[in-house]
C-alpha cells in the first residue's frame, strides 16, 4: 500500500475499531499488546510516561500536561483517542502530528512482518504500539499517554509511568466496565502500579475506597486533587479565555490562571493537572509556575486540542462540545444555562451501543432539537433517537446527516440564539473546520 489513504482504509476497515463498531472491537486481554511490544523491542521503555485515565476530562488533562511540559522545554509526546478529523491527531510530539510517511512505512512494515507473526490486532492495539515506536524513534523526553477505555485491560497499560492519573468516575461503557461506580472504578484503578504515585481528580464516596484499597495493595502514594486544590470560577477575559483563581489551604496560590480551553468543567480538570505537576516536581522535573501559567493558557496553540466548549461562530453563538455521557452532559447543560441566549438550537446525535436515557433526561424541553447521526456504523438512527427523546418532552425534526442538521439549525437561528452541537464526539467532528 503506497498512499496514506490506503493505509487509513486498512487501519479503519480491516482491523476491529471501537470508534466505528463499538463493543465488538473491544479486546479484554493484553495478549496482543504484549506480543507486539515484545516484537518491537519494548519501545515504551525508552522514554518517561505519564498515564491518564478516567471517565471524563482525561483528554483535557492530557493536553494541559503536555502543554506545560512543552513550555518547560521537554520534548513531549502525546497519545490520545479518539481523533476528531485526522488519525494523526492521536500521536503528537510538541503539538506536531505524526508524519504521514511514518504511518505509511510503519504500517506496511507491520503487514509484511505479520505474515510471520500472524497476530490479529485491533485498531487500538496496533496504533498504541505504532505510537510507542514512533515516540521512541523520535527520542522524546516524556509522553502523556491517555487510556483508551477502562484501564486494567487497556493496551496503554503496559507502561510504568512517573505518575498515574484518574480524573473521575462516572457511568460510561457500562456494558464493558460494569454497571456500578465501584465496578467501573475497579477497572480504572488497574492503572495504579507498584510504588508509582497516583492522583485522583475528583473524590466520590462510592469510589474513594476502591482507589485507596488498590493504592495500599501496591504501595502507591495516593492524592485526591480536589482535596488540595479548589478552583473558583472567576470570569472570562476579553480574549475569551477563562480566568480562574486556584486556592490551596484557603489561600489563592494561582491567582488569575487563564485557560485556553473552554468549558466550566475545566475548573475540575486543572486541580488534577496542578497536583500532577507537584508530584513531578518532587521527582526532580523542572516545572516552574511560569511554565504552568503559559502552558495552561496556550494549550490549544501548543497541542491542537479541539471540541471542548469550542466556539465556532457568533451571531448566533455556535458552540460544540464532545461531552457524551451523563456527567459530561450535565456540565454542558449547566454551561448552556449560564450562556446568554434567547432560543437554544441543539444539534444532537448519539451512538447506538449506549443507553442514553440519563443523558436525554438532562436536556431542556424548551430547546429546538435537530436529531441526526454521525457517519459511522455505531451511530443511532436519527428517527429512533427522536422517538427516545420524545419520552422526555424533547421535540424537533430529523436529519440524515450532521451537515444537514447543522445547516438547518443555522438557517433557523436568530442572531441572539445559541446553536449547540453535541451528544457524540463523532457528531462534533463533522462540524469542526
Amino acid at each position: 500500500m503506497n498512499s496514506y489513504n490506503d493505509i487509513l482504509e486498512y487501519l479503519y476497515n480491516r482491523l476491529p475499531m471501537f470508534q466505528r463498531s463499538g463493543p465488538p472491537a473491544y479486546k479484554n486481554s493484553l495478549d496482543n499488546t504484549l506480543k507486539l511490544d515484545r516484537y518491537y523491542n519494548h519501545p515504551h521503555q525508552n522514554f518517561n510516561t505519564i498515564h491518564v485515565g478516567g471517565t471524563n476530562g482525561k483528554g483535557s488533562v492530557s493536553h494541559l500536561l503536555a502543554a506545560i511540559l512543552q513550555k518547560a522545554g521537554y520534548k513531549t509526546g502525546l497519545y490520545t483517542s479518539p481523533h476528531l478529523k485526522d488519525f494523526r491527531e492521536r500521536i503528537r510530539i510538541n503539538g506536531q502530528k505524526i508524519r504521514e510517511n511514518f504511518v505509511v512505512s510503519w504500517t506496511n512494515d507491520f503487514i509484511e512482518k505479520n505474515r510471520i507473526w500472524k497476530i490479529e490486532p485491533s485498531f487500538f492495539e496496533l496504533t498504541v504500539i505504532m505510537a510507542f515506536d514512533y515516540l521512541s524513534k523520535e527520542k522524546v523526553d516524556v509522553a502523556i499517554v491517555e487510556v483508551g477505555l477502562g484501564g486494567r485491560l487497556d493496551s496503554t497499560n503496559i507502561i510504568s509511568p512517573e505518575v498515574s492519573i484518574i480524573t473521575n468516575i462516572s457511568f460510561d461503557h457500562t456494558d464493558l466496565l460494569g454497571n456500578t461506580l465501584k465496578k467501573i472504578a475497579a477497572e480504572k484503578a488497574g492503572i495504579i502500579k507498584q510504588g508509582i504515585p497516583v492522583v485522583i481528580g475528583q473524590t466520590h464516596p462510592e469510589t474513594c475506597g476502591v482507589f485507596k484499597e488498590k493504592a495500599m495493595e501496591v504501595s502507591a502514594p495516593i492524592s485526591f486533587a480536589d482535596q488540595e486544590y479548589m478552583s473558583d470560577y472567576s470570569m472570562v477575559g476579553t480574549d475569551g479565555k477563562q480566568i480562574l483563581n486556584i486556592r490551596k489551604g484557603g489561600q489563592v496560590v494561582y491567582p488569575e490562571l487563564k485557560t485556553g480551553l473552554g468549558g466550566i468543567y475545566q475548573r475540575l480538570n486543572i486541580p488534577t493537572v496542578l497536583k500532577a505537576c507537584d508530584l513531578l516536581k518532587e521527582k526532580g522535573w523542572k516545572i516552574s509556575n511560569d511554565f504552568i501559567y503559559s502552558g495552561i493558557s496556550e494549550v490549544v496553540l501548543l497541542t491542537g486540542l479541539q471540541g471542548r466548549w469550542q466556539v465556532l461562530g457568533h451571531n448566533p453563538l455556535i458552540v460544540c462540545d464532545t461531552g457524551h455521557n451523563e456527567d459530561g452532559i450535565r456540565l454542558v447543560v449547566e454551561q448552556i444555562r449560564q450562556t446568554p441566549h434567547k432560543k437554544l438550537h441543539f444539534v444532537i446525535g448519539v451512538v447506538a451501543d449506549k443507553d442514553m436515557s440519563s443523558v436525554l433526561a438532562l436536556l431542556s424541553p424548551n430547546a429546538v432539537y435537530y436529531f441526526t447521526k454521525a457517519a459511522i456504523p455505531r451511530a443511532l438512527n436519527e428517527n429512533i433517537l427522536m422517538e427516545q427523546a420524545s419520552k422526555f418532552g424533547l421535540s424537533g425534526k430529523t436529519y440524515p446527516t450532521v451537515a444537514a442538521a447543522f445547516k438547518a439549525a443555522l438557517n433557523n437561528a436568530q442572531s441572539n440564539d445559541l446553536v449547540f452541537v453535541g451528544g457524540s464526539t463523532f457528531v462534533v467532528a463533522e462540524v469542526l473546520p
